[in-house]
């Protein structure tokens, strides 16, 4: 494969450091989830990220399927914790339709559809448990 793209995060201070991209001014304050801090915490960021590349992907299989719809997609990362230090995520991607004449079924196969396209899901397979659902309003 061809790289597209490629940048590089510089992080100092972990979850309540600083962090910086190497190909942007972009410089994010951390802060741990919960803490009250200003900033920001890596759960919040994947989100962000996640549920833009998720909308792409979306966006590619509306063309591919020639369906017609507008949408909004909403990722939720958790932080989830279990006995002692025993950490893992959790991700749940909902996918909101409007406009469109497909039925609820049809909106959700190509949902699903989506997160097979999807750089982020294809990266997270068999390793975060992801739930991925819709609607239609």
């Amino acid at each position: 494969m061809k790289t597209l793209y490629s940048t590089t995060s510089t992080i100092t201070g972990g979850r309540a450091g600083k962090a910086s991209l190497s190909d942007s001014d972009l410089k994010i304050d951390m802060a741990p989830p919960g803490g009250g801090g200003k900033g920001n915490n890596p759960e919040q960021l994947l989100a962000i990220g996640y549920g833009a590349c998720f909308d792409s992907a979306l966006g590619v299989v509306k063309k591919i399927e020639k369906a017609s719809f507008t949408s909004r997609t909403q990722a939720t990362v958790e932080l989830l914790q279990g006995d002692e230090h025993e950490y893992k995520l959790g991700i749940k991607i909902h996918v909101i339709g409007q406009n469109t004449d497909l039925s609820a079924d049809e909106f959700q196969a190509i949902v699903e559809k989506a997160h097979e396209v999807c750089p982020y899901s294809k990266a997270t397979r068999n390793n975060i448990d992801i739930e991925v659902s819709s609607e239609i309003e």
